[in-house]
């Protein structure tokens, strides 16, 4: 027995389970992350001829592996949006992104740097790191399949789902400047990059982003729904791959022009779902996206797993721990409660949208790009230990709770509709 054909069994159960295992586990207080997580530690602790999971030593195949897990989620939660874009409709979102997630960033570097004694560029690139909630591993608290009725989005789902699909793109910046901190030699150094930053990283990369995904999405969107030739007219032939295809290449045109990708994937999903709302083949296209997500998803986690019983958190100390637990229980719900005061979200909405902050692969993205881009003076394992225990609380966390808060939710929705 060989570890290729140990590797293809694992893979092949894996997918397996991660079709089966949905319907079965709908109604537990927990997760397939949990689930997957959990299987990951298992057989990586059997005695079985399996690669070392080390994203330190495998630093360039984990950065592009996490890299596509997270744009196909971020097509696949463009595509199940069902509420337009309105100021008023998508206030939380803008609450979310515009105090929570520099707030959060700030919370955590200050964690970083006060109980770690990391440099001010290590401490904000743990910050930016960790601050953006998860398109991935969200999927729970998360809206669900296409729907004709905008008003089948609430807004603990929507909110979370819509900034889970902008907030990757938009940490991006702060990652960069993190990167620039490092290069600049810290807080001591010049601050001559922060010109540069402020115009290119900030300013120019967001817009183009955001334009290269309303292009595309208006282009892909007529050529689905509207084009002339019956042939071209991508919607009645409803095949499924299609998605995979724009989101590869809404992010191949961003990141050529200099743009983030992130953002042109999530933006295209979205304007491709307005081209046509009530089309069945957005049912399609996400059916697909989605199914390539969790298979995805669920080899990333069995990695993980294994990552974290392979000694991958031998360097995490008490306090690594600590900034970790402070950002899941108290920087992020406390932080996002505030912002969200007086906004759409109702009084029992507001601490649930603000609790579930979940963290997942867009940060072991981010750590695995920046750690290729600068040194930060602080070890690449210590920096792994930290994001990957604050991963594995956050899966644990917010698993075993997600399906009660939110069934809770549900039935309170369901009592005032026949109030």
């Amino acid at each position: 027995m060989g570890a290729s054909d140990v590797i293809f069994l694992i893979a092949g159960g894996g997918a397996l389970l991660a079709a089966v295992l949905p319907a079965l586990v709908a109604r537990w207080p927990v997760s397939l992350p949990m689930v997957f997580l959990a299987g990951g530690m298992l057989v990586y602790l059997a005695p079985l001829p399996l690669p070392e999971p080390d994203p330190v030593a495998y630093r360039t195949a984990f950065t592009h592996i996490t890299e596509v897990c997270v744009i196909v989620s971020l097509m696949g939660a463009g595509l199940a949006l069902n509420r337009p874009f309105r100021p008023r409709a998508w206030s939380s979102t803008g609450r979310l992104l515009a105090v929570v997630l520099p707030a959060t960033t700030l919370a955590v570097a200050a964690a970083a740097y006060g109980l770690l004694g990391w440099p001010v560029a290590a401490a904000l690139l743990l910050g930016a790191v960790l601050s953006p909630t998860d398109p991935v591993l969200a999927s729970d608290v998360q809206v669900g399949e296409p729907a004709d009725a905008e008003q089948d989005d609430d807004e603990v789902r929507f909110s979370l789902t819509s900034e889970a699909g902008l907030n990757d793109g938009l940490a991006f910046p702060l990652v960069y400047a993190a990167i620039a901190l490092a290069a600049a030699g810290g807080a001591g150094g010049s601050f001559s990059w922060v010109g540069e930053w402020l115009a290119v990283d900030l300013l120019y990369r967001c817009a183009a982003g955001a334009v290269t995904g309303l292009l595309m999405g208006w282009a892909l969107g007529r050529l689905f729904f509207r084009a002339d030739s019956p042939s071209l007219r991508l919607a009645e032939r409803r095949e499924g791959y299609v998605a995979l295809a724009t989101t590869l290449t809404a992010y191949g045109v961003a990141e050529i022009i200099g743009g983030y990708g992130f953002i042109a994937v999530f933006v295209t999903a979205c304007t491709i779902r307005a081209a046509e709302r009530s089309h069945g083949y957005h049912g399609i296209l996400h059916g697909f996206i989605e199914q390539t997500e969790r298979l995805l998803t669920v080899w990333l986690l069995l990695l993980l797993g294994g990552f974290v019983v392979s000694g991958g958190l031998g360097a995490l100390t008490w306090r690594g721990a600590a900034v970790g637990l402070l950002l899941l229980l108290v920087f992020r719900p406390l932080i996002a409660w505030l912002a969200l005061h007086r906004g759409p979200a109702g009084p029992r909405e507001r601490p649930v949208i603000a609790f579930f902050g979940i963290r997942g692969v867009g940060s072991l993205f981010y750590l695995a790009y920046a750690l290729g881009h600068a040194d930060f003076g602080v070890a690449a394992e210590t920096l792994w230990a930290v994001v990957a225990f604050t991963l594995v609380a956050s899966i644990f966390l917010h698993g075993l709770t997600s399906t009660v808060a939110l069934s809770w939710l549900d039935r309170l929705r369901e009592a005032r509709a026949r109030a």
